[in-house]
């Protein structure tokens, strides 16, 4: 004859009905608390308690995995020991049997319980599937440390708590998860029929269609700089050395302002030089005026004149030492400060200045885009110093030369920005968009890959 189980719960108040007891118990236990981990923490311990087990741990379901989520001893269960490992496959084997598995098996013909003897050890183990409308969310799994098994009345009360459980268990999980994940369970729900799945999938690829056809506005997306609209390069009118140097790069100038200057001492030199013989001319030119002698008075003034033209060329080689400003603007290029005393070239350039209040734009347009942009088209470019206000502008002009750089060839496109800022600086990069026309959504995701398919074929093809 089978033994009688042991009494589990006080009957004193409850008449013959101590299960009901414990559901409730349960039950509140979950209702109590708000987040999901709390209120799996909470039904362990009731039932632990219940039960007298050693721990109890709450697992459910997540894609092709379970997730241990409370435990009556939750300090001990950690994912990365191997306890946690240990509980997790007994509970999978209650799961993937779809029934409650016991160790030591009740009957030889049971459920196959390898994970639950690995787990119980010397003791005795039970896996519990939480069922929620005929579908497995996750298991209940009870340990107790005495070798005495799990009776049949223990493992039904431990099934209808987890029964009542479930739906709570779901509700609250469904609360916590992202939003896209709730989004992907209710359409999963409402798709389940066979039919439904089919008109859904019918609609879906309609309206798949519709809005590959949907024409939208196709911009054609381009680095791009920002320049002066006139920049004006300094250059040294003469070998010489660099004495100073009064501006930085980013600096504004007003025209006329000093910018550098070369050393000028021999050029000082000459022009005393000159000066001195241009004297000595003009005396000999009087002095043979006064003796009234013609010849020599021609001679005079010819050397005089000469002497005059060297002295101009001395003065003016001198005033070129002088690094000055053209026009009002802001320095570009060029910071001299690290390189003074160093010697320069003829010809060389020192500094650039662009005009502070004219710019305009240079769109770099990838050759593959470039026979859709025309001159007079609208733009908008975002700056990486300021993409929370694009810059408006127009297309002016297409040089009609490529550009090969960074691995790609590119044609530069001309623009002059509607509308100007007082914090636009020369040098300023970001991308621009320039609205060339309308197009298909299907078109603006696929042609570029339908291109490349193109332009492969004719590579290969024979």
């Amino acid at each position: 004859m089978d033994k009688a189980p042991p009494q589990l719960l006080p009957t004193d108040s409850l008449g013959p009905f101590p299960a009901q007891d414990a559901i409730l118990r349960c039950q509140a236990a979950l209702l109590a608390r708000v987040r999901l981990a709390q209120a799996a923490t909470a039904l362990a311990a009731e039932l632990a308690e219940i039960l007298h087990c050693r721990r109890v741990s709450v697992g459910l379901l997540e894609g092709e995995r379970i997730r241990i989520v409370g435990s009556s001893q939750a300090g001990e269960i950690d994912p990365r020991h191997d306890a946690a490992a240990a509980i997790g496959a007994a509970m999978h084997e209650a799961v993937d049997q779809a029934s409650s598995v016991v160790w030591p098996v009740a009957a030889a013909d049971g459920p196959v319980s390898l994970a639950q003897h690995q787990l119980a050890g010397p003791g005795a183990a039970c896996s519990v599937p939480v069922v929620v409308r005929g579908r497995v969310i996750g298991a209940l799994t009870l340990e107790c440390g005495s070798e005495a098994p799990f009776w049949p009345a223990q493992i039904a009360l431990c099934e209808d708590i987890a029964s009542f459980a479930g739906p709570v268990l779901e509700l609250k999980r469904a609360a916590e998860a992202p939003w896209h994940r709730r989004g992907r369970d209710w359409l999963g729900e409402r798709l389940a029929g066979t039919g439904r799945r089919q008109l859904a999938w019918g609609a879906g690829l309609l309206a798949l269609c519709v809005a590959l056809a949907v024409p939208l506005p196709w911009r054609v997306s381009a680095p791009a700089r920002l320049e002066g609209s006139v920049q004006r390069a300094i250059v040294a009118a003469a070998d010489g050395f660099l004495q100073q140097s009064n501006v930085r790069p980013g600096d504004r100038v007003t025209e006329g302002q000093v910018l550098a200057q070369l050393s000028s001492q021999d050029y000082e030199l000459e022009r005393t030089r000159r000066e001195s013989e241009l004297r000595q001319h003009e005396n000999g030119y009087r002095a043979a005026q006064a003796r009234n002698d013609r010849t020599q008075m021609v001679v005079s003034q010819s050397r005089a004149a000469e002497a005059q033209a060297l002295l101009t060329l001395a003065q003016t080689q001198l005033d070129r030492s002088r690094l000055v400003a053209p026009f009002d603007g802001i320095v570009i290029k060029g910071d001299l400060a690290p390189n003074l005393g160093a010697p320069v070239q003829k010809g060389e350039v020192l500094m650039v200045l662009a005009p502070g209040d004219s710019f305009r734009l240079i769109v770099e347009v990838d050759e593959s885009d470039i026979a859709a942009v025309r001159p007079g088209q609208q733009g908008q470019l975002a700056l990486a110093a300021r993409p929370e206000q694009p810059l408006r502008f127009t297309t002016r002009r297409i040089v009609p030369v490529a550009t090969a750089a960074d691995g790609r060839n590119y044609f530069e496109v001309e623009a002059t920005p509607i509308g100007q800022p007082a914090d636009l600086r020369p040098g300023l990069s970001g991308v621009a968009k320039i609205e060339v026309g309308q197009r298909s959504l299907g078109w603006l995701l696929f042609h570029r890959a339908a291109d490349w398919l193109r332009l492969a074929v004719w590579t290969i093809a024979l």
